[in-house]
């Protein structure tokens, strides 16, 4: 069974930085895209930030050159680099991958990771 196990959400002040971390267990089928999302209170889920198997990496706007993405594939691990934080950073941080079984491509979510960014 998938599972994603997200980690190095917390409290940080404004303009400080975290490192997100996902690491995906239970498949030895390949990973294909690996992403962030993010959903603050009352609000929708939101794309943060994507990566695909061969390193391609795509932001939204807000955080471009605030955030990097990155993934290590020998560890099935995706990382979320956030720097120069924001109080409107402040969600709960969702990894997402999608895995491909070679007739089928399944996504999974993880757990979830509260980032709190105060002013």
């Amino acid at each position: 069974q998938v599972q994603l196990v997200e980690s190095g959400g917390g409290l940080v002040q404004a303009g400080g930085s975290l490192i997100l971390s996902c690491v995906a267990s239970g498949t030895s089928f390949r990973i294909n895209n690996m992403g962030w999302y993010r959903q603050a209170p009352g609000k929708q889920r939101d794309l943060v930030a994507t990566i695909t198997s061969g390193g391609r990496t795509s932001y939204e706007d807000s955080v471009k050159g605030r955030f990097t993405i990155s993934r290590d594939n020998a560890k099935n691990t995706v990382y979320l680099q956030m720097e120069y934080l924001k109080p409107e950073d402040t969600a709960v941080y969702y990894c997402n991958v999608d895995i491909d079984t070679g007739s089928r491509i399944y996504a999974y979510w993880g757990q979830g990771t509260q980032v709190t960014v105060s002013s």
